[in-house]
């Protein structure tokens, strides 16, 4: 906040002044301050702006707004210091409507003119309002005096629009800035991450490196959460030479988000060596490491440390119970997330917003979407973090109508979308193929400006190939600014899925030649693309360049690819001697990849083999046993099939009844087989 001129003349009143200021910066108790304010008055101080700013502000340190308001309030002659102080303080105590009360008073009852900090102070308040509207107009006003490119104004506005998910709003606010510096960058780059715009944070962090502005510490602990969330370990080494190189690698801040960092991006030994460097972990370290177990699938450990923590004298907060809960591999912990949850209760954070988003995803991630849903219903103060997990979990639970009524909840109670929401809604329309929905997804996706987020736009492009708009999403592929391999792995799978194996393969070597590098998924959607164009020799080259070029080892779905694509070329024989060659035992997809190629071959003997093998790999699996019926019924081997039909009655299996989503009117329709014939 500015200063205040005082004048340097030693007189007694001057000296009076400075014994009645130093005493109140020494009071420590309401007690003492209150005896200060005695003297103040009986030693006619009261009418002194200096002295009644000091003790104002000190009174509002205390809580005392009551006191510090009434001060403030008999005073004649407040200058725009004594109001910033008031406004400041009502700010910090939650007294908001206040705040903007003192504001019109300002205006309309004085001719003092606000300043660049009371602005600031005011645009920072309102960020805490339910709604935006009132931060809409004291911008307005910040604009027409003249504080559009002032760094505090225009940080705050920045914040102000980043904390209703504004973030284009944001840009242009802290474009307008002059000359931004240190706290304009670090608001901004936290702001995008808290956003999810992790790819822009770290962006904008890069530009903020070009433009020679002294980064601080806290910058860097701003930005390496960005680059664990997109598991970007060469930004995150950077960042982690960039602490070295400055010696921030000492703070504990920067020490605990490269803890995150190496967790996230699976070197969880790194992760540990780095919390060993901190000389006293706080409970913020403590989370990260434990939460870095976690998420790196060593529950048991994680567990440990959890212990070991509240052993050490700890009290576990919200973020720790988050932490200890295997959120990244739930499979198999169901016991576990109970136990956690019923932690939760017991330390009384169960209601918290961030303990309940990460029981729904747990929830939801082990198919448990009832408990998810109560869980939902019973959070009180519901955060987009919560709607988003649990629009998540219908999608990912196939629950797609739950998901996208979900959706039209939120609208209604017109709570803004961040990319995460419409990543996830439009998961949903792919799923449901409601391309009429999709649409006007991308319509809200333009409205709020989040067409430049990598993953909302990669999101679009395969709503659009799975909803049969082949071209659609290639042209949304050629206009994005920067693709990432999520992007290019869309769209070869979207080529894929329509039967253009060949260009699936010309953006491979156009994405080579841009300098990605592929993933084990985009392999997967090259060999996906092959086997439905027919590409024998493509996908046995594919499956090769995979390991010997890009060192990556292939999963049991590759394998699965390479059965079915000889298996689709009538290439039995050849898949099975694949399967038989194969360094790794053959799961589930690979032998059930045998059987449907047995099917539309008609080749009892090589179903019996991969059907033996399914029946102990996955014997609750009715989809196998349906599939070796049908072909004995097709080989008129009734007596065979009849005996692989009671298998599955002795097995209490059913088959859940195919069906088919049409599109009609802008509404999708479920029709099952039985229907079709009705």
């Amino acid at each position: 906040m500015s200063c205040r001129k005082i004048p340097r003349s030693v007189t007694q009143s001057s000296k009076k002044r400075d014994f009645f200021l130093n005493l109140i910066s020494k009071s420590t108790t309401t007690e003492h301050l209150n005896q200060t304010h005695t003297q103040i008055i009986r030693n006619g101080f009261s009418n002194d702006l200096v002295t009644i700013t000091k003790l104002t502000q000190k009174l509002s340190d205390f809580g005392l707004m009551n006191q510090a308001y009434n001060l403030f309030s008999s005073f004649s002659k407040p200058d725009i210091f004594l109001f910033n102080v008031i406004i400041r303080s009502l700010s910090h105590n939650n007294h908001h409507s206040s705040s903007f009360s003192l504001y019109y008073q300002l205006r309309k009852k004085t001719s003092l003119k606000p300043d660049n900090f009371t602005y600031a102070l005011l645009i920072s308040s309102s960020s805490y309002l339910e709604s935006p509207e009132i931060g809409y107009w004291i911008h307005c006003h910040s604009i027409i005096d003249g504080f559009q490119s002032d760094p505090f104004v225009g940080s705050s506005v920045a914040d102000f629009y980043l904390k209703f998910n504004q973030v284009q709003n944001a840009r242009k606010a802290f474009d307008k800035i002059t000359n931004p510096d240190a706290v304009s960058w670090n608001t901004l780059i936290s702001g995008l991450v808290r956003n999810c715009c992790f790819s822009e944070s770290i962006k904008v962090f890069e530009g903020m490196l070009l433009s020679g502005t002294r980064f601080e510490s806290t910058t860097l602990a701003a930005v390496l959460p960005a680059a664990a969330e997109l598991q970007d370990m060469r930004t995150g080494k950077y960042v982690h030479c960039l602490a070295v190189k400055t010696g921030f690698f000492t703070h504990v801040y920067v020490l605990t988000g490269l803890v995150s960092l190496y967790s996230r991006c699976g070197d969880i030994l790194t992760s540990k060596f780095v919390f060993e460097q901190i000389n006293e972990p706080d409970l913020v370290s403590w989370n990260a490491i434990i939460s870095g177990y976690s998420c790196n699938g060593e529950a048991g450990f994680s567990v440990k440390l959890f212990k070991d923590f509240i052993g050490s004298g700890f009290k576990a907060d919200s973020s720790t119970i988050v932490g200890v809960l295997p959120v990244f591999s739930p499979f198999g912990h169901l016991c576990l997330c109970k136990s956690v949850h019923g932690l939760s209760i017991k330390f009384g954070v169960n209601l918290n917003s961030s303990v309940s988003t990460a029981l729904i995803t747990v929830y939801s991630r082990l198919n448990e979407i009832g408990s998810a849903r109560k869980l939902f219903d019973e959070a009180p103060n519901k955060s987009l973090a919560t709607w988003n997990s649990m629009i998540s979990g219908y999608t990912q639970n196939g629950f797609t109508d739950s998901a996208i009524n979900l959706f039209k909840h939120m609208q209604i109670l017109e709570i803004r979308p961040n990319p995460v929401t419409l990543t996830s809604i439009l998961s949903a329309c792919a799923q449901l193929g409601a391309i009429t929905l999709g649409k006007w997804i991308h319509e809200l996706v333009i409205k709020e400006e989040f067409q430049s987020n990598a993953y909302v736009s990669t999101a679009l492009i395969d709503m659009y190939a799975k909803c049969g708009s082949i071209d659609e999403a290639n042209s949304l592929f050629e206009n994005m600014k920067e693709k990432n391999v999520v992007s290019w792995n869309a769209m070869i799978s979207g080529h894929g899925l329509h039967g253009k194996g060949d260009k699936a393969l010309n953006l491979f070597t156009e994405m080579l030649n841009t300098g990605i590098s592929p993933t084990g998924v985009t392999f997967l959607s090259l060999l996906y693309s092959c086997c439905h164009s027919g590409l024998i020799s493509e996908g046995d080259r594919i499956f090769r360049i995979m390991k010997t070029d890009h060192s990556i080892e292939p999963g049991q779905e590759h394998y699965a690819c390479m059965v079915d694509l000889h298996g689709r070329a009538g290439k039995l024989e050849q898949a099975l001697e694949f399967i038989k060659q194969m360094p790794v035992e053959p799961g589930p997809g690979v032998w059930g990849a045998l059987l449907g190629a047995c099917m539309t071959r008609n080749n009892k003997n090589l179903a019996k083999v991969a059907s033996d093998e399914l029946f102990e790999l996955d014997p609750g699996n009715i989809g196998h046993l349906v599939l070796l019926s049908n072909i004995y019924s097709t080989d008129q081997s009734y007596q065979e099939a009849a005996k692989v039909r009671e298998i599955a009655r002795r097995k209490n299996l059913k088959k859940i009844p195919g069906c088919t989503l049409i599109e009609v009117g802008g509404t999708t329709i479920k029709i099952s087989r039985h229907q079709v014939f009705e």
